[in-house]
């Protein structure tokens, strides 16, 4: 979801900054590129060495309540999102989002960017092992019923990447949020999705 359908970077890192110098924790702008693509708890407990549970829960809450405040009229779908989208649904594939973000915030930013009919599956992994765990994958996979060697990963963090190949399923990453020479665990690195060819995706996938 983000990084991969939206640009919410600089909307995350604002709500982290937000909420954690209130608990004494310094954010910089380097550690959020870091830790992006995980979810909450191991983003948490890496800065905090394991809070509490319930200082781990308030922490997240708040930062989530203020990222989803902020949500409306300032995200939009990255270039060639909506394009591949739609191709996708036309070459008849099942598609689900697999994110690190709370149910909530994949649930709003579908409907901010109004593109919930292209889904047959929205799963959040914040109650799931973090990536680079593959459990998220391997969960959309079996919601949508598909073999995981006939699927496809789009990821924009190497830790999304590293899920990925953990899970057994090809991945195509974007340089949204990070570099081409740390997203080398893909199969296929593009700058943007307008940028990707059908003849690619065809190829890595061995399809007609």
């Amino acid at each position: 979801m983000d990084g991969v359908i939206v640009d919410t970077t600089d909307l995350h890192y604002k709500s982290w900054i937000a909420v954690l110098p209130k608990y004494g924790i310094e954010f910089s702008k380097e550690t959020f590129l870091t830790t992006f693509g995980m979810n909450n708890r191991a983003i948490i407990n890496s800065l905090m060495d394991y809070p509490a549970a319930d200082i781990l829960e308030e922490i997240s809450q708040k930062k989530e309540v203020w990222f989803r405040e902020n949500v409306p009229g300032n995200v939009e779908l990255l270039p060639g999102v909506k394009e591949w989208l739609q191709r996708f649904k036309n070459w008849g594939f099942l598609q689900g989002i697999a994110s690190s973000a709370p149910q909530a915030n994949v649930s709003i930013l579908v409907k901010e960017t109004g593109i919930s009919a292209y889904f047959d599956a929205l799963e959040s992994a914040a109650n799931l092992p973090s990536k680079p765990d593959p459990a998220i994958f391997l969960k959309v996979a079996s919601l949508l019923q598909t073999p995981v060697a006939q699927c496809l990963v789009i990821e924009d963090a190497p830790a999304g990447i590293e899920g990925a190949r953990r899970a057994g399923i090809k991945c195509i990453a974007v340089t949204t949020t990070h570099p081409a020479g740390e997203l080398c665990g893909a199969d296929l690195v593009v700058e943007r999705l307008d940028h990707l060819t059908q003849p690619a995706v065809k190829q890595l996938l061995h399809i007609q």
